[in-house]
């Protein structure tokens, strides 16, 4: 399984950045997708997860309303727009997937994780 991450850089607080994740080497839609992060000295959290078909979808509560995660299935590709940013939004952003592509569960840890891309939000 292999995840790869693009689309992170440097913005200013108040803007937008749209993260892109490939997959290759799964059965796609038997997985849910998310991503993670970890800005510096903190551990890695859960920012947002989506359910194989799309359906449903999940966020930290300090993303909500400005973050939206989609996906793709026929380019098996996961997407997060992130938009108002702000400083604290700084951190390494990763890619994962889960075998729970209904999101039954907590999406704490999942299965497979990506190399993850910088996002640097300066105020």
């Amino acid at each position: 399984v292999q995840l790869v991450e693009s689309g992170g850089g440097l913005v200013k607080a108040g803007g937008s950045l749209r993260l892109s994740c490939a997959s290759s080497g799964l059965s796609f839609t038997t997985y849910g997708a998310g991503w993670f992060r970890q800005a510096p000295g903190y551990e890695r959290e859960f920012v947002a997860a989506i359910s194989w078909d799309g359906s449903k979808s999940r966020y930290a509560d300090s993303v909500k309303d400005r973050f939206t995660i989609s996906r793709n299935n026929d380019e098996t590709a996961v997407y997060l727009q992130m938009n108002s940013l702000k400083p604290d939004d700084t951190g390494v952003y990763y890619c994962v997937v889960d075998g729970d592509p209904y999101l039954d569960g907590a999406f704490a840890n999942p299965e497979y994780w990506g190399q993850g891309t910088q996002v640097t939000v300066f105020s």
